[in-house]
């Protein structure tokens, strides 16, 4: 059974740095990259960054290059969001998901394989 879980969110003031994780269980990352969405209140759903299979390619959200680094472990079953220099406007709930390539992840209402799971909150204010 697939499982996603994320976590490493909290509260960061503008300028800070925070590390997210998404542990993964059930598939291989040889054939499946993730992505890492985001959510604020009262908007869409968008992507940010993705890591295709077999940790090769990256692409990021333009909002967040420069910022954040997707990484992964296959040790471990992971893979990371390295967040830093966050601002106000990255606040959100953050979510990973299992992917099959990552084009289209940053386009508005990209499907992932399987459903959301509960995200981890980051929130960005003094």
């Amino acid at each position: 059974q697939v499982q996603l879980v994320e976590s490493g969110g909290g509260l960061v003031q503008p300028g800070g740095s925070l590390r997210l994780s998404c542990t993964a269980s059930g598939f291989s990352f040889d054939y499946f990259g993730i992505g890492w969405f985001r959510q604020a209140t009262g908007k869409e759903r968008e992507g940010v960054s993705c890591i295709s299979g077999n940790f090769g390619a990256t692409n990021y959200a333009d909002s967040v290059k420069g910022r954040f680094t997707i990484s992964g472990d296959d040790a471990k079953n992971a893979v990371y969001l390295q967040m830093k220099s966050l601002k106000p406007e990255d606040t959100g709930v953050y979510y990973c998901a299992r992917v099959l390539d990552c084009s289209g992840i940053l386009m508005p209402g990209f499907t992932p394989l399987d459903a959301w799971g509960q995200g981890t909150l980051v929130t960005v204010s003094s």
